[in-house]
């Protein structure tokens, strides 16, 4: 196995585009400053102050500290490409109060040291200890990253060694892990970050642990008194709901609760790589494959279903009633990043792309206020973004992947840079002992033409390689305006250009995006008789503010033409698509539920806007999926 991928330096990479540098500007102007707002109205920042007592309203919720944490990471990325004084000395205090907290022993959280400070570590299946640990340790490599400041740091580290000196299989240490997962992942960055190969060998643990017999969560049912019929099932909800059913190395489908998964999926990547693990590499790709072939919308939403926030049977994936939680798209980044940095297989970066600019930014308003936590692909209306939400973990999620969209732009290895997102700005990456900038011009995703000028300090001979997305067919390739032939030098979806690069060299790369018409599997008998609208990454949609009531009963015709034209004063400067499709006349249907004579029908114009912009201006209907003749 080769060594992984190195992700860009946040703070070498800079958008300047008509796309994301808005929605960065946007997420550190007015998101963080609302999130924590809302952390310190609901409490949750005060919770770590450890004065509520037994009787006063507004108890610390057992995932109450996640959620500072995710604010805390996003600020901290936000710090490392935009520095603020405010913002960091906010970040100063949070920190701060949050060290006050931490117990004696390293323990450190707000639920459990005021509320049920008995229980620490006695129900792992579903209270979210370790969870909310993982999400500080995140919070805590970060604001390191971007600050060079060890005061989180070394908090988190005393949190990692006390859940050291808990969690094993030696004599005396309980042999549990996380009903829900994140620690896992947090901790290997911990380990990057500090060195302490303790921190990875405790990942290793906790993955490796997960599923075994006899099941851990039944014995610490059985050691809190509940009765056997309730050890095995709890909740109600099966093992599979946490990825517990097997060993992690035996699982080939994707189950139970998107967002675990995700994050479980994620760090099984991670220790593949760091162990070289062939097995643990297998069971990823296998779970990649369900997930991708069976289990995942056209926007990259994952999760069809509330009953259990996530996965169902194959090919279940309904519109009006889906899931699609933001964190799972989210979630989904995360291991398409690590998937993508290990396999250097553009298939993984498709999906993330494909997830970034539709299942995540359909999570977030235009103006950073408002957040969808379920993202369907059908509305009668009354589907909104909120201003914030009781279980609160889509809001700051989304708010730190925006601020650190950067890191998965490109990467580098020691004799190659990778271009796997195309956005107008610049970077600076490592090419061996040679710094390589790399300056993008593009109006991407709005159009597929991509210039990109090279600056190396000096000239070395090493590859670039440029994703050419799956979506794409007929992509043309040009260096220093020489015609080559993108086909010759692909290899697992990218182009491979190897030669001796000096300053001033111009690479254009034309990725024509017609509109296409996408059709979903048979077997997905939601969308049976539908087609939906795709350009280039963009899905698309229907909304009643351009199209009237009813778009779900628009009728696209086979050999219908579509036209695309960019509105810059459209929902902050969007490409449009429109077209003409046909639907049944509404006249006659006053008093009448079904009727046994055919409908006219007429012609009619539409405007497709894309999804993730949508219920940004007056409520009503949208469809992704139309009727097609």
């Amino acid at each position: 196995m080769l060594p992984p991928l190195v992700p860009a330096d946040l703070r070498r990479v800079r958008f300047d585009d008509g796309f994301w540098a808005p929605r960065i500007e946007v997420n550190r102007t007015a998101t963080l400053p609302i999130e924590y707002e809302q952390c310190l109205k609901t409490g949750r920042i005060d919770a770590f102050r450890l004065g509520w007592k037994p009787g006063q309203p507004n108890p610390p919720h057992v995932f109450w500290d996640s959620d500072v944490a995710k604010w805390i990471e996003a600020a901290a990325y936000s710090l490392a490409t935009h520095p603020d004084p405010v913002l960091e000395g906010r970040l100063d205090d949070v920190i701060a109060l949050i060290a006050s907290a931490q117990q004696p022993d390293g323990y450190l959280n707000c639920h459990f040291t005021v509320v049920e400070p008995d229980h620490r570590w006695t129900n792992l299946r579903d209270q979210h200890e370790l969870y909310c640990a993982g999400h500080l340790i995140e919070a805590g490599v970060a604001h390191f990253r971007a600050t060079g400041k060890r005061s989180l740091l070394d908090v988190v580290c005393r949190y990692a060694d006390h859940i050291h000196s808990v969690f094993g299989r030696t004599k005396g240490k309980k042999r549990g892990y996380p009903g829900h997962e994140e620690i896992e992942l947090a901790l290997v960055k911990l380990h990057a970050a500090t060195g302490n190969g303790r921190y990875l060998r405790l990942a290793k643990y906790f993955v490796d642990e997960r599923g075994r017999k006899p099941h851990y969560f039944e014995i610490e049912a059985e050691r809190r008194g509940e009765p056997p019929e309730r050890r095995r099932r709890g909740t109600g909800l099966p093992y599979s709901y946490s990825q517990a059913h097997l060993p992690v190395r035996q699982q080939r489908e994707v189950a139970g609760h998107a967002v675990r998964a995700m994050y479980l999926y994620a760090a099984m990547a991670d220790l593949a790589a760091a162990y070289a693990d062939r097995d643990l590499l297998a069971a990823c790709r296998a779970l990649w494959d369900h997930l991708t072939l069976k289990h995942m919308y056209l926007t990259a939403g994952i999760g069809s279903t509330a009953s259990n926030e996530g996965f169902t049977s194959d090919y279940d994936l309904p519109n009006e009633s889906a899931y699609a939680e933001s964190c799972a798209a989210i979630g989904l980044v995360f291991w398409a990043d690590r998937m993508l940095r290990l396999e250097r297989d553009a298939r993984y970066a498709d999906v993330m792309e494909t997830a970034l600019y539709n299942g995540v930014l359909s999570g977030v308003s235009l103006d950073g206020a408002r957040f969808f936590y379920v993202n369907p692909l059908e509305s009668t209306g009354s589907h909104h973004r909120e201003d914030w939400f009781g279980c609160a973990c889509c809001p700051p999620n989304i708010a730190r992947l925006l601020a650190s969209i950067g890191t998965y732009a490109y990467s580098q290895e020691p004799e190659a840079v990778w271009v796997h997102l195309y956005a107008q700005g610049r970077a600076s990456l490592n090419v061996g002992d040679v710094n390589v900038g790399i300056t993008q011009k593009t109006h991407y995703p709005w159009d597929g033409r991509v210039r990109l000028a090279l600056s190396p300090d000096r000239p070395a001979r090493f590859t670039l390689a440029l994703r050419i997305p799956g979506w794409c067919r007929g992509a043309r390739l040009s260096i220093n305006g020489r015609s080559v032939t993108p086909a010759r030098l692909l290899r697992k979806g990218y182009a491979h250009l190897e030669r001796l690069w000096t300053s001033g060299d111009i690479v254009t790369l034309d990725l024509p995006m017609p509109v296409e018409r996408i059709e979903a599997n048979p077997a997905v008998l939601q969308d049976c008789g539908r087609v939906a609208l795709r350009r280039g990454p963009v899905v698309y949609c229907l909304e009643q503010a351009d199209n009237g009531p009813h778009p779900g009963d628009f009728i696209l015709p086979r050999a219908g033409k579509f036209k695309v034209r960019f509105r810059p004063d459209l929902l902050g400067g969007i490409a449009v698509i429109t077209g003409k499709a046909r639907r049944r006349q509404f006249a006659g249907w006053s008093g009448c539920l079904y009727r046994h004579k055919d409908a006219r029908r007429e012609s009619v114009p539409f405007i497709a806007i894309p999804y993730c912009v949508w219920d940004n201006r007056a409520a009503g209907e949208m469809a992704v999926w139309l009727l097609t003749e």
